[in-house]
């Protein structure tokens, strides 16, 4: 059972993650997934891909020492396509089609020697592994490039061929150096494909799918069936890929559980009608950000219980009032709620303070603003646009509402600065700046606007 931290956004300070581990460990995780992409500490050519919150050498090892010492299995993840990479302009040379840096060419040698160049160093600071997942996801725009076309216009080529020489080289890449380790690759590009393909490419051989679907309703047959398919082409192993956050919405902020624990339980369907000794494991997605160019979704103290309820339905094969109770003790929380978003959240687990925050804001802070500026008949009757403009107003209408707007403007301050404080224990201040900007500064400006438009008026 693999948490997937996925640090491509609102990536957590060391720190944090060293406090939350003994928690995962005791909910029922027995690895990570770690998908550092821009906040892993490359170094030589490859510095330029480091964020300027990344994490440091030693930073790194202490937290893998840590995971290890729960008895955490580790498992980095390189997102092959390389949207964090092929959007500097150092490496925009090797991007399948020019404009976009969705898929690398898979013609260049220096693209292989690139992927070469970022395994090395990722495997240089991990110890002991026995997976590496290779990403091979979503590879839109894999032979829209010049080199592709001409390729595919050779007899027997196929776009299918196409990404699955693209799987093997990179692959072959880390068997051929690293042979004790097993490539992992997300297994949307391998779905759609005949057994004979997929057979035929020596793919099976190499690597292990991870069948990842986030919904509520899966197809548990159709999912047995692709199962059973892969098996026959030769892989030895599958994983399952499951959600604990991020694949509810993209700009969302708070974590509706049930449907998270609902996709669990799917999936144990699935696994209690797959064959036997074929599956290797399961990882719990935790999406920061839909890709690297979108908005940050639920923070990860936010989804926490989320990942709480999962882990403890995955672990006792199903949910129950019992299960319920043992996450509640663990959290300190004192009544979940898994079919509502929680209105009350306060816990005891690292960061719970940032959840009964956010959980404040995302209920009342634009609801209150808005009732205020666009509900109360004085401010629409009396304080319209046209009159803010012209700073026209009658004496005896501030006095109905200007008190509640400084009211409700200095009530939220301090629920934001309280915020603020909290994320800044967790989170570094690009996180804190880019959530704040996209969930709390447009109804706070609509506010202060007001305020300031009533005192000059």
């Amino acid at each position: 059972r693999l948490v997937h931290l996925d640090l491509k956004g609102a990536a957590p300070r060391a720190q944090y993650l060293e406090q939350v581990l003994p928690l995962l460990h005791a909910l029922g995780a027995t690895g990570l997934l770690l998908e550092y992409e821009d906040t892993f500490p490359y170094m030589g050519p490859l510095e330029l891909l480091q964020a300027p919150h990344a994490y440091s050498p030693a930073e790194l090892r202490a937290l893998l020492s840590r995971a290890r010492a729960q008895g955490l299995d580790v498992v980095p993840l390189l997102p092959f396509p390389l949207q964090f990479v092929l959007k500097h302009r150092e490496f925009a040379h090797l991007r399948e089609v020019k404009v976009l840096p969705n898929a690398l060419n898979p013609h260049k040698e220096e693209s292989l020697a690139l992927v070469k160049a970022m395994i090395d160093q990722v495997m240089a600071l991990h110890e002991d592994l026995q997976w590496f997942h290779i990403g091979c996801d979503e590879v839109y725009y894999l032979g829209e490039g010049e080199e592709s076309k001409q390729w595919l216009q050779q007899q027997d080529n196929t776009p299918e061929k196409l990404c699955l020489s693209h799987i093997k080289a990179v692959a072959t890449c880390l068997a051929s150096s690293y042979p004790m380790v097993t490539p992992i690759v997300w297994d949307d590009m391998l779905r759609g494909m005949s057994e004979e393909t997929l057979a035929e490419s020596g793919v099976p051989q190499l690597v292990q799918p991870m069948i990842w679907d986030y919904a509520t309703d899966i197809d548990v047959e159709g999912k047995v069936q692709l199962i059973e398919k892969y098996h026959r082409c030769g892989f030895s192993k599958v994983w399952f890929a499951s959600a604990f956050k991020g694949a509810t919405g993209v700009n969302q902020s708070l974590t509706l559980i049930g449907h998270h624990l609902r996709n669990q339980l799917e999936w144990l369907q699935v696994a209690s009608r797959s064959p036997v000794d074929v599956l290797e494991g399961i990882a719990l997605t935790g999406w920061q950000r839909y890709d690297h160019f979108s908005v940050l979704c639920e923070l990860l103290p936010v989804a926490i219980p989320s990942l709480a309820v999962c882990l403890q339905a995955l672990k006792n094969g199903g949910y129950s009032e019992k299960v319920k109770e043992t996450v509640e003790n663990l959290l300190g929380m004192s009544n979940l709620e898994v079919d509502t978003f929680m209105s009350t959240s306060l816990g005891t687990f690292p960061g719970s303070n940032i959840l009964t925050l956010v959980t404040q804001v995302s209920f009342y802070l634009k609801s209150s603003v808005d009732e205020l500026l666009e509900r109360n008949r004085y401010v629409t009757g009396w304080f319209s646009p046209y009159h803010r403009k012209r700073k026209i107003i009658h004496p005896i209408i501030i006095q109905h509402f200007q008190p509640d707007a400084v009211s409700l403007l200095s009530k939220w301050n301090a629920v934001l600065q309280d915020l603020q404080a909290a994320m800044e224990q967790v989170f570094h201040r690009c996180a804190v700046e880019e959530w704040m900007e996209e969930n709390v500064h447009p109804s706070l400006k609509k506010l202060q606007q007001v305020v300031d438009d009533l005192d000059e008026a």
